[in-house]
């Protein structure tokens, strides 16, 4: 932990200063440290708010934008692939230049993307927006966890670190019924307008009580590494997200996903020979570290899929708009906030060790998933404990990854971690969401009359059975969503089973004697 070695006195709670080799001083506790993370938390809000707060949003902006599919489908993906592309550069961005510093600036550009999104009159107008939002997202979702990372000493890291993980959770399940409760009483553009009063609260706090930190070896910005991790992994994520839809052997996306990969290969290779790298390569010679960034991608990509396949259920199963379905979800959220906020799930994984409960959350994740998917579907009682045996899970298990990911990073490298972390979680929840849709839709069509085979989603498809075969439609997409959610429930648990494995095998062997292979040492 660093002070800001500008020319610039530091801000007020500075941190303390860094040794030589990087290692931060013991830290004194840093003022107001709990009232900077509801600032964290609130800016890390919004971000993942506008995620999904525009789903309810496309009917109306279908007939007021005069959009076509392909616009809102911009609409919607302009945000995450601008999101998902930057994050490593944010991350670099954040620790090089100072990571209250960056966090401003992200907030200023979230700030202005809103606003030009809420004013647009086009859709070309609002993709453009939505693209400035990801530039700004990408820095706070960085920015946020960073901070944190420097404000709280190991004693309460990792309750931070869970109060951190449950706002994203409950931004995911609070965007629909947001969305839902701003179009009933106001225009579609004020969807976007909220987040500028948060933006200027956070603005306000943030320059006052969050201390300067950054990382002490500095160096020069490497923008090599910057254009082609960007480059590379907004190809792969836009391949991703395009596979379902013009077919995963399409020739657009064999080849944008084909030079994503080599960008991504040319990456590693210039950050090798960088003299200033924005992602050290030498981490990923840490087994504590791969393990823990590969149980993020298999964490999340089970998860998330799973749960988009959940609201599909709730949607075009049960029949709820999607701002009630988000609403009846909230319970899944809640419960994740309650028991980080408590304490309880902090308690909970030091008591376990961070693989143990990596494997438990993740167990009662995949565990909550089967329940709703094969228990009884009438009434809410089934989903209500399904989703609070979900939520639970997710309590232990997202802020023990997100810290084995921290831990294996120095704590002055704090933003590339947050970076890796971001950037993982958004290409594990892009595939979890792409192969299990395709599951989805795979099973759904063997399932159809023959008559109807080939006519496309399930809206489509209803359109087209006509009244005398709307059941069998329903009950055919009813039975793919189960075949779909049961994958997801086991990817779930297999994901976190791997994931607890392999932490499990890095600490065990670094108990055995055997010293990480990196030149710096975990710092929780």
């Amino acid at each position: 932990m660093t002070l800001d070695s500008t020319s610039v006195g530091p801000a007020p709670g500075a941190l303390p200063t860094a040794s030589a080799d990087g290692a931060a001083a013991p830290p004194a506790a840093v003022p107001h440290r709990w009232l900077i993370l509801a600032v964290l938390c609130l800016a890390q809000l919004v971000v993942v708010l506008d995620n999904t707060v525009l789903t309810v949003a496309v009917p109306v902006l279908t007939v007021e934008l005069d959009a076509g599919t392909a616009d809102v489908q911009w609409m919607i993906n302009a945000y995450a692939l601008m999101l998902s592309g930057l994050l490593l550069s944010a991350g670099s961005a954040v620790d090089r230049y100072g990571r209250r510093r960056m966090l401003l600036v992200g907030l200023v550009l979230f700030g202005l993307g809103s606003t030009a999104a809420g004013l647009a009159r086009t859709a070309e107008q609002l993709i453009a927006a939505r693209a400035g939002m990801g530039v700004g997202g990408a820095l706070l979702a960085t920015a946020t966890l960073a901070v944190a990372m420097q404000v709280f000493d190991a004693a309460e890291r990792s309750r931070a670190i869970g109060i951190w993980a449950a706002t994203s959770a409950l931004g995911f399940a609070a965007g629909p019924p947001i969305g839902g409760f701003v179009l009933a009483h106001l225009p579609w553009g004020a969807i976007f307008l909220v987040n500028v009063p948060i933006v200027v609260v956070c603005l306000l706090a943030g320059r006052i009580l969050v201390p300067e930190s950054r990382d002490p070896a500095g160096g020069r910005l490497d923008l090599g590494g910057a254009a082609l991790s960007t480059a590379g992994l907004t190809a792969i994520v836009w391949a991703i997200i395009s596979g379902p839809e013009r077919g995963w052997a399409s020739a657009p996306v064999l080849g944008v996903g084909t030079a994503g990969v080599l960008l991504l290969a040319l990456f590693v290779g210039w950050e090798r020979r960088c003299a200033h790298p924005m992602l050290d390569m030498h981490f990923f010679r840490d087994r504590r570290f791969v393990g823990a960034v590969c149980g993020v991608v298999l964490i999340t990509f089970g998860a998330t899929g799973a749960l988009f396949l959940l609201t599909q259920q709730l949607q075009f199963v049960r029949g709820y708009p999607a701002w009630e379905a988000g609403l009846r979800m909230a319970p899944f959220a809640l419960s994740i906030v309650a028991l980080n906020v408590g304490g309880v799930a902090a308690l909970a994984i030091r008591r376990l060790g961070l693989p143990a409960a990596i494997a438990v959350g993740m167990t009662l994740l995949a565990g909550g998933l089967a329940l709703v998917t094969h228990g009884p579907s009438e009434g809410y009682a089934t989903l209500l404990a399904g989703l609070l045996v979900m939520g639970t899970g997710c309590a232990l298990a997202n802020p023990a990854i997100v810290e084995a990911v921290m831990s294996a990073i120095p704590t002055h490298k704090a933003g590339a971690g947050a970076g890796v972390d971001g950037t993982m979680t958004e290409v594990g929840s892009s595939l979890g969401v792409a192969v299990l849709g395709a599951v989805l839709n795979a099973r759904f069509g063997a399932l159809l009359p023959a008559a109807l085979a080939g006519a496309g989603s399930f809206p489509a498809t209803l359109a087209a059975a006509g009244p005398d075969r709307e059941e069998a439609v329903t009950t055919a997409f009813a039975e793919a969503l189960r075949t779909g959610q049961t994958v997801g429930a086991f990817a779930v648990l297999v994901g976190g089973l791997v994931a607890a494995a392999l932490l499990w095998r890095a600490d065990r062997l670094a108990a055995g004697g055997r010293r990480p292979t990196t030149s710096t040492k975990p710092h929780i």
